[in-house]
């Protein structure tokens, strides 16, 4: 059974590994088995967002292409919070359009974040990647329907285990972002953390990746 890697902007191409690899739409290369695309709201740029918008609905379309994302919002950043929230709502809305999934970064938003979701009634999977908070804004995530990616913070930060033991089977996923180390790495920690084996945690987000991607990882 293969490993899935739910966000990494680090292709591999290790035939164990299906691999989400993450797209700029400004730098967008169409040489990756499966992607995403999207505007992180650390490059938005007033001036090519038509354009950026233009290119992720056209990515959308493409069979390959399993989200929309990464994008969100981030107040530790000097772009104004009212542009990040309009530029993540209308890649919220071409998400519903197109009925894909969202990969999401958040950075001190997550009430937001949760707000415009509901606002814009999205009905798609949303999926905070690089997940690092504590249990009361992953169960409040996780109340409102959200999946829960680990990866980087989970290798990083041992008190991050606690959190990750509570989350339901169902509702999350394992990454690297832009770490080094392997997501073999990032799979056998997860299941010493849930007290399990590698593959039941391969089989468990096999089960995830099916309801969320319509993905089978065999």
């Amino acid at each position: 059974m293969k490993y899935f890697n739910l966000h990494t902007h680090k292709a591999t191409q290790n035939s164990n590994r299906i691999e989400l690899v993450n797209q700029y739409p400004n730098e967008f290369e169409n040489s990756f088995p499966y992607y995403s695309i999207g505007i992180h709201p650390w490059y938005i740029v007033e001036e090519r967002l038509a354009n950026d918008l233009e290119i992720i609905e056209q990515q959308l379309q493409d069979p390959n292409c399993l989200a929309l994302g990464e994008c969100g919002l981030d107040k530790r950043i000097t772009i104004p919070f009212e542009l990040q929230q309009s530029v993540f709502e209308q890649q919220l809305q071409l998400a519903q359009k197109y009925n894909k999934p969202v990969v999401i970064h958040c950075v001190a938003a997550y009430q937001e974040v949760i707000a415009s979701s509901k606002k814009l009634k999205i009905s798609v999977p949303l999926l905070i990647h690089g997940f690092s908070k504590n249990e009361t804004v992953a169960q409040s995530l996780l109340n409102n329907g959200f999946y829960l990616s680990f990866g980087k913070y989970l290798v990083q930060n041992p008190a991050l285990a606690s959190v990750f033991q509570k989350v339901p089977d169902h509702q999350f996923f394992l990454e690297t972002d832009t770490i080094e180390n392997g997501i073999e790495e990032v799979y056998a920690l997860a299941a010493q953390y849930k007290n399990t084996t590698v593959k039941a945690i391969q089989q468990q987000i096999n089960a995830n990746s099916k309801q969320v991607f319509g993905l089978t990882l065999d």
